[in-house]
């Protein structure tokens, strides 16, 4: 293990302890190494969104980040927004509206969803189309999602 650096971070609420080599990224750590599988790898690049998390309260892309960088954090995955077995509204709009399809984008746009609705609960359907432009989405053409998102937003105001 002479090679690999200790990496503590929180992540859905959870403490997690492990070894990462230094090279290792945060994506692959949070899919190999801890098994949440739910932060998917596009692009490798930063530009596709899939693997966006929540580090620290804001919204990250996982690909672009070492897991030993991550020592010390808080991150929320697409598999922390679910409470107690429940679907987040944001996650029973995307179903109702059918804002997914092959699903590959998907976590990536419910955990920016989830960080705009809460720094804009009343946001304009221009303002969910931007939001929403830095998750590449090849199968939906952003009108669902959009309409996802502004169903979220009213489903959260009404429960606030």
């Amino acid at each position: 293990m002479a090679d690999k650096r200790q990496v503590k971070v929180k992540v859905n609420g959870v403490e997690y302890e492990g070894y990462a080599e230094p090279r290792k990224l945060l994506s692959d750590f949070l899919r190999d190494d801890l098994e949440l599988l739910g932060t998917h790898v596009g692009c490798e690049h930063g530009i596709c969104g899939a693997c966006t998390i929540l580090f620290n309260g804001e919204p990250i892309r996982s690909c672009l980040m070492f897991a030993v960088q991550a020592t010390g954090a808080e991150i929320m995955t697409v598999e922390g927004i679910a409470e107690n077995g429940k679907l987040h509204p944001i996650q029973e709009a995307f179903n109702e509206h059918h804002a997914l399809q092959c699903g590959f984008c998907t976590p990536g746009m419910l955990i920016t969803v989830y960080h705009f609705l809460k720094e804009n609960p009343n946001p304009t359907e221009e303002e969910a189309r931007e939001a929403v432009s830095g998750v590449l989405c090849r199968c939906t053409g952003y009108t669902q999602i959009v309409e996802a998102v502004m169903a979220a937003a009213e489903k959260m105001r009404i429960a606030a």
